[in-house]
């Protein structure tokens, strides 16, 4: 699938970070869309042709996880990337251990980023 027909979302309540995620993908040639909240996202008409999440685990209301717990409960597997400030290695084994495709502390490295994108995308 050409890349500009690949829809990576992006979910995260810290509106510069959401932008700076949305800006990045669109440089690699992704399409992106951006989201200030898991409800946001949900509600959109992108759920179905998202090709890779990336969300915020920690956000008002939903938190990442639980927006992969719900999506995945519901028969929407979209490969999911976990960002967050805030490290728990609790949280990141659970996460992983339930199907998230990676989980990366802020800041991290957009080559890591990069590579989880590729791994989520079998590329």
């Amino acid at each position: 699938m050409p890349k500009a027909k690949t829809l990576i979302s992006v979910v995260d309540d810290d509106e510069s970070m959401r932008e700076a995620m949305r800006g990045l993908m669109k440089s690699l040639g992704y399409t992106a869309e951006a989201f200030a909240s898991a409800e946001e996202f949900l509600n959109s008409r992108q759920v179905p042709r998202t090709s890779c999440l990336i969300a915020d685990v920690h956000m008002p209301g939903m938190t990442g996880l639980e927006l992969h717990h719900h999506l995945v409960a519901s028969g929407k597997t979209i490969p999911t990337i976990l960002i967050t400030a805030y490290p728990d290695d609790g949280v990141r084994q659970r996460a992983l251990g339930d199907g998230v495709v990676c989980y990366l502390s802020k800041p991290f490295d957009e080559n890591d980023l990069l590579a989880c994108i590729r791994s989520s995308l079998n590329i």
